[in-house]
């Protein structure tokens, strides 16, 4: 069977079919179409077969090829971490908007890396320290760091719970969709770890706690930045006010969503004992 003959076989969306396929050839899309009238091996026939049948299960693309493009920079991804989204660079570049020179920067629930390391990439000049509860995503991260020749040091920690020091910028992804929302049981987030996903209540228990705990590792001046669900902006822009933050405002992604609020560390906060 030909590259082309295959393709039009593929009962999946052609471009996710033609990402597979370039991915099992060890080729890029553009090579497949110059070899398009290459004949496949009948093990490649198969390799092949089996990961549009994965995708038709709807298994992530990003699982299925162990990659995605985050922030310019490829990634490896495993269904150890969850599967970095477009919207979330939004966080990076603000990170390295509110980032000073030669400072500091913590990522809480780091995951694959791809906040850390992109911030690290695009700041040699930057201290970047990156924490996760599973071991397993730290060894994802630590991977990424160094295809990407930076270096960033690795925390094992829920949440605050090991971090030492202080920081100019702490930056943050985490959980944030309610237990109930249907969604976690369609599409790609079936496959992805729960617990990245979901805090097991309302969407807000580890935003709250991340809020309550940040200012004792932030230098005066310092930032706290976090992305949230596309309906929660006011919540959290109201508890970051509750809990006496400074100028707490809402960032809109390239879809015109909220999705990063934060506020600045001002007052008695960096007083406070760690």
């Amino acid at each position: 069977m030909t590259i082309e003959g295959l393709l039009k076989l593929s009962l999946i969306d052609p471009l996710e079919a033609q990402v597979l396929l370039a991915h099992a050839l060890k080729c890029t899309r553009v090579q497949l179409v110059i070899r398009n009238k290459d004949t496949l091996t009948p093990q490649q026939v198969t390799e092949v077969s089996a990961l549009f049948m994965r995708r038709m299960q709807g298994e992530p693309i990003a699982y299925l090829t162990g990659e995605r493009e985050f922030h310019g920079l490829r990634f490896e991804i495993t269904p150890d971490v969850l599967i970095p989204r477009h919207e979330t660079e939004l966080l990076v570049e603000l990170g390295l908007e509110k980032l000073p020179k030669g400072g500091s920067v913590l990522d809480l629930g780091t995951g694959s890396g791809a906040i850390a390391v992109s911030l690290a990439h695009e700041r040699r000049d930057a201290q970047i320290t990156a924490a996760d509860i599973s071991q397993a995503a730290l060894a994802v991260a630590r991977r990424n760091a160094a295809a990407h020749a930076v270096t960033i040091q690795l925390v094992h920690s829920d949440w605050l719970e090991k971090i030492e020091g202080r920081f100019d910028l702490i930056v943050s992804n985490p959980p944030y969709i309610a237990a109930s929302d249907p969604h976690l049981q369609q599409g790609d987030l079936r496959f992805e770890p729960h617990s990245a996903l979901t805090d097991g209540a309302n969407g807000m228990m580890h935003i709250s706690a991340i809020i309550d705990g940040a200012a004792r590792y932030l230098n005066p001046a310092g930032w706290l930045l976090i992305e949230h669900g596309y309906d929660q902006a006011a919540a959290v822009r109201a508890l970051l006010q509750k809990a006496g933050w400074q100028q707490a405002q809402s960032w809109k992604d390239l879809a015109g969503i909220e999705r990063v609020s934060g506020a600045v560390l001002e007052g008695n906060h960096a007083d406070k004992p760690l």
